[in-house]
């Protein structure tokens, strides 16, 4: 039997939804005033030399915490310097992880402190569980370290301690060894206990100072930024979690035929595409998401700020072959196997173009025709507040006061090698 070449296509309508989105003003003043609250004179003394963490992740208004937080130690007498604390990103190597930190906006005269890169490690103790405890060697030869991050759900676990201030103090600083070292910890133990086991270790061997948190609403601006005492870690990240887990952005519908995803990246999740928007994980120290439930996924571009890393594509059932030429599976493999989940590296269906990639969908979700099937198209996991959904979804749209319909019904529109016409202009950060 031939495989079909073509179908009807749904008409789609472009929905919007109601976001909480709170809002930081002036990112540099709340810093300051936060880092005032929690005492950073009486912390951090003349002289002292201060590690700044600084990730891989594309956290909104990263450079200006930074260089707002080197201003306050330098004015303090102290001498701040940057370290990029990214596990395995960047190719595990150190002017790879300084190329990460430049391609997000985070270089010497940007955040005006000296950025020193390194791989080199120091163990510093272990777990009860006898897990290795790994920091970075510039980072213990400090006088102690202010660990910055962003407080989000995690992609692969859900727990009280998820993505942020512990999580750095394991992945981050730990490097590619601790890297390493913590997600083997965690197919045996699971995220749960393993990223808190290890952080405790760190907070107790190592000098760190305090935290500074951001968190971020749905439409990827700065809702919170709080410092956090070094013995307060743990009890305010539980707090933090808990704020961000409120403003994330989700689908708006938790079954569906076909989800059509733009781009992927790094640069929009750790997992290319963020499994809590999907519900799919695929990594066995964690159980599958219930919800939401999705028969068939299309992944169809990789983000420019990705770099060919490709982590994630495996959650997809297709793909195109402008994503799979653009892949770079060095860096792919490499974030993969560090992290325990070789299944996000597996490769999809390659599709000729998004047409083909969409008949096939539709040729295996069952016994659904254009006007029964239900398709939703999105930009990316991160950007959720318009969409797109097919004329099946519409009784329920009109049901929820939280959606509304701004457009539609409007054709699918292909170009003459059958990728889609875009439909999603990509937001600058910090814009509505």
């Amino acid at each position: 039997m031939d495989l079909p070449t073509d179908l009807p296509m749904p008409k789609m309508y472009k929905i919007r939804q109601q976001l909480e989105v709170p809002q930081v003003e002036d990112v540099p003043a709340a810093v300051r005033a936060e880092l005032r609250r929690i005492g950073i004179a009486q912390l951090v003394k003349p002289g002292q030399r201060i590690a700044l963490t600084a990730g891989s992740r594309g956290i909104v208004n990263i450079v200006p915490i930074i260089k707002t937080t080197g201003e306050v130690l330098k004015e303090l007498g102290a001498k701040p310097f940057v370290i990029p604390t990214m596990g395995s990103h960047g190719g595990a190597t150190p002017e790879g992880q300084r190329n990460v930190l430049k391609n997000i906006g985070i270089t010497e005269e940007s955040v005006g402190v000296p950025i020193l890169s390194s791989l080199e490690v120091v163990q510093i103790g272990k777990t009860a569980d006898g897990v290795p405890v790994y920091l970075d060697k510039n980072a213990s030869e400090a006088d102690g370290i202010i660990v910055i991050a962003r407080v989000k759900p995690h992609t692969d676990f859900e727990g009280p301690i998820e993505s942020g201030l512990m999580k750095m103090m394991v992945i981050g600083l730990g490097k590619h060894k601790g890297a390493l070292a913590a997600h083997r910890g965690a197919m045996t133990r699971g995220f749960q206990h393993t990223i808190p086991s290890i952080a405790r270790v760190v907070l107790k061997e190592a000098p760190i100072v305090c935290g500074v948190v951001t968190v971020e609403n749905a439409y990827d601006e700065t809702a919170k930024i709080q410092a956090v005492k070094r013995e307060e870690v743990e009890e305010r990240e539980m707090e933090l979690l808990a704020l961000a887990k409120r403003l994330f952005a989700r689908l708006p519908f938790q079954e569906m035929d076909i989800l059509l995803v733009d781009e992927q990246g790094k640069d929009i999740t750790g997992a290319g595409m963020d499994p809590n928007v999907i519900g799919r994980i695929q990594n066995r120290a964690s159980e599958e998401a219930e919800w939401p439930k999705i028969t068939r996924l299309i992944t169809r571009d990789l983000t420019e700020a990705t770099h060919g890393n490709a982590t994630g594509m495996g959650k997809a059932d297709f793909t195109t072959r402008r994503l799979f030429e653009k892949i770079d599976y060095a860096s792919t493999y490499i974030n993969c196997v560090t992290g325990g989940a070789p299944e996000g590296a597996r490769i999809p269906m390659v599709c000729d173009s998004d047409k083909q990639a969409l008949i096939y969908a539709m040729t295996t979700i069952g016994d659904k025709d254009e006007k029964t099937m239900k398709l939703m198209w999105i930009k990316n996991t991160l950007e959720l507040e318009d969409i797109y959904v097919s004329e099946d979804f519409l009784p329920e749209v009109k049901a929820r006061p939280d959606l509304r319909v701004l457009e539609g019904p409007v054709a699918m529109q292909f170009d003459g090698e059958g990728y889609l016409v875009d439909k999603f202009p990509r937001r600058k950060p910090g814009a509505h």
